[in-house]
């Protein structure tokens, strides 16, 4: 498997985040559940691509800054036929990496009451609970979470 950083609009990039929104909308039962500004091409610093041995994108997962030393983790996916394979693993560690570099101290997210999956991996991957912030501030079917990237 591979990670790479790819442009917002790149063919496979797009295709990722347009299998997500889709996903998102069955699970939530709306076409736009996302509170706030949704992300683009003019506040996503870093966006990657998974790809596995063949080739085929997989996953991806891009930073949106918040301020001068932490960001938001958006539009994380993993396709279903290749998840549990480590793909969101590999993404997450690759954004949690370029955080680093960028002298990110911390990363925060949010997903959904209806995502117990993501619920789970943030959880095991280190991230803890945090109360909602910004835009999900007052949306109850949020679920916020942050990590401290250290060093």
């Amino acid at each position: 498997m591979r990670v790479e950083r790819r442009d917002w609009d790149d063919a496979a990039a797009v295709a990722l985040r347009d299998a997500q929104r889709v996903e998102i909308a069955e699970r939530y039962g709306t076409p736009d559940s996302e509170p706030g500004v949704a992300p683009s091409a003019a506040d996503i610093t870093v966006f990657v691509v998974a790809e596995n041995s063949s080739g085929e994108p997989v996953g991806c997962g891009g930073l949106r800054l918040l301020g001068n030393d932490e960001a938001e983790i958006k539009r994380m996916y993993v396709r279903p036929d290749h998840r549990g394979t480590g793909v969101s693993v590999a993404v997450l560690n690759t954004l949690e990496e370029h955080g680093r570099r960028l002298g990110l101290r911390r990363l925060t997210l949010e997903t959904g009451d209806r995502q117990p999956d993501a619920i789970r991996f943030y959880e095991r991957e280190g991230y803890v609970r945090i109360p909602n912030f910004g835009p999900y501030a007052g949306e109850p079917a949020s679920i916020c979470y942050a990590k401290e990237l250290g060093e």
